[in-house]
């Protein structure tokens, strides 16, 4: 593998830090280009380093993760970001989703489950700790409270979105859909763009709430 992830830690834990320094510093695909101890400098390093991935932790000094997340991915939508926390409250949990985090591990992870983590967000899954896997389905599976929106999504993106739902990989929808992989990418881009969202778990979640995802698309 000639390219490396490139990773940032942002987590105002100097001892956190420096164990997840040596945890990635033993794994050749990985490169830690930065470090941050608050949310404000986690913003900036993002914008210098250029991360493909950040290690972010929710309660930080100067600005908490959730307003560092929605900063971060305002200005580099394409940066993934893994939550890595101790804090499995509803309130942080969908509060960081809703922000644009594509991952959410609790500190107990195993080291091999963070490992995995990065490597599966970099290649735009999603991934989440078993805890909070349960709470995401737990909120898929309540009621929806509202009939289905209206939506400004084509057919093929109508198309894209259901086999997002399904947790399809981008590989697995081109496949179905025989169409390009960056083909698919684009519709995925379009689709978080035109519904104001900010990862796929988003959109999965929201193609299950609203009946999206269980919809005919429309005729041609």
């Amino acid at each position: 593998m000639t390219d490396t992830i490139r990773i940032l830690i942002a987590d105002d834990h100097a001892v956190v830090r420096e164990g997840l320094r040596t945890l990635l510093q033993r794994i050749p695909e990985f490169t830690l280009v930065g470090e941050a101890a608050n949310g404000e400098e986690a913003i900036r390093q993002v914008a210098a380093l250029q991360p493909d991935v950040i290690l972010l932790d929710l309660k930080m000094p100067r600005k908490d993760g959730v307003t560092a997340i929605k900063e971060i991915k305002h200005e580099q939508m394409n940066v993934r970001i893994l939550v890595l926390t101790s804090f499995d409250d509803d309130d942080s949990v969908f509060s960081a989703i809703k922000a644009g985090a594509q991952g959410y591990l609790l500190k107990d992870s195993l080291p091999e489950q963070l490992i995995q983590a990065i490597r599966d967000i970099y290649n735009g899954e999603s991934a989440l700790h078993p805890t909070i896997a349960r709470k995401v389905l737990r909120e898929i599976n309540r009621p929806p409270d509202l009939p289905p929106a209206e939506h400004p999504l084509t057919e093929r993106e109508l198309e894209v979105l259901q086999l997002v739902a399904q947790g399809m990989t981008n590989q697995d929808i081109a496949g179905r859909l025989v169409i390009g992989e960056r083909t698919v990418a684009t519709h995925v881009r379009n689709i978080l763009s035109k519904l104001h969202l900010a990862s796929r778990t988003q959109a999965a979640l929201y193609a299950i709430r609203t009946g999206l995802a269980d919809a005919a698309p429309p005729p041609g």
